[in-house]
């Protein structure tokens, strides 16, 4: 029999909160990780991603072969690297002489494998074939607008199911609020047929307009590249109901020495430390008591003066 083992320290309870089914899901880590054979394409497209999803990404360099998405057995590797790492997306590169230049996107709940897209990479292009002005370039980190242009991503089952997964892996974290000021980057995605897909990466540039919203242009930064459509694997329909589940109300934080009274309503509790009045130092002259020796010093002279003249007015 297989022996479970549970977290013994706090540390290792919180990582395991951390890593569990969540209804409100924090941002989704990439793995990304070769094939047994991958050509110096394919390296510079993994090697691209991974710098644009740099602050939630894992890379891997080493090959690894027992990794083959699609055949049966050879998703084993793969979950386990998803638990090891946390990662709920992964880019997995592979090339042959079948499918040169191959790409699998795919997804995953509780660590096991949810969905596969399979593209091909032509007409790649990398960032440094790109001339623009370097202020420009987006900054790690930085909230994308995602465009989808084309017929193709709602009529083409493959498209649709590939723009599933592309949503998932370029938007990072999901926010309630956004500052504009900070959105700097679009990637553009046109389906130019229907099993090619023009995908690209743009830097936003603000410019005057006359009016209070601003002229905004999109600059290419690279990178560039073709995916055309290969094999894809959706998920089955109980479970993706499973994974798709939702809860109504979102869940409140925990109000720390707050209670609710049917009669008082919400009392609050404040916690004030011993004062310990008795080994305060007090000083060897108050002020009070100066104040107090000064008041009836000059009660004294006005009740002087006020003899004196009735002593005169007598005379």
């Amino acid at each position: 029999m297989l022996e479970i083992k549970t977290a013994k320290t706090r540390k290792g309870k919180r990582e395991l909160e951390k890593r569990a089914p969540k209804l409100v899901e924090s941002g989704k880590k990439t793995l990304i990780l070769h094939g047994t054979k991958t050509s110096a394409v394919l390296n510079a497209v993994l090697s691209q991603i991974y710098h644009l999803k740099k602050d939630c990404a894992v890379k891997y360099s080493r090959k690894n072969e027992n990794v083959k998405p699609f055949e049966a057995g050879g998703e084993a590797s793969l979950e386990f690297f998803s638990l090891k790492t946390d990662c709920s997306i992964f880019v997995y590169g592979s090339h042959s002489k079948k499918r040169p230049d191959n790409l699998v996107i795919g997804r995953t709940y509780d660590h096991h494998i949810y969905d596969l897209v399979e593209v091909g990479v032509e007409n790649f292009r990398p960032m440094e074939s790109f001339n623009y002005d370097k202020k420009i370039a987006p900054k790690e980190g930085s909230k994308p607008f995602i465009i989808f242009i084309g017929e193709g991503f709602e009529a083409v089952e493959e498209l649709k199911h590939l723009k599933e997964v592309l949503l998932d892996l370029l938007r990072g974290q999901v926010v309630e609020n956004l500052n504009l000021a900070g959105v700097d980057r679009a990637y553009v995605c046109a389906a130019l047929s229907p099993n090619r897909v023009l995908f690209t990466h743009c830097a936003l540039r603000l410019k005057k307009s006359g009016t209070v919203v601003p002229r905004m242009e999109l600059v290419e930064v690279g990178p560039s590249m073709d995916f055309v459509a290969r094999r894809h694997r959706p998920p089955n329909e109980s479970l993706r109901k499973e994974a798709m589940k939702t809860t109504r109300e979102k869940p409140k934080k925990k109000e720390k020495n707050v209670k609710k009274d049917e009669l008082k309503g919400k009392i609050g509790s404040i916690y004030i430390p011993d004062q310990k009045v008795g080994e305060m130092s007090l000083p060897n002259k108050a002020k009070g008591v100066k104040r107090e020796r000064r008041e009836a010093k000059q009660r004294k002279n006005e009740s002087d003066e006020h003899a004196s003249k009735r002593k005169k007015e007598d005379s």
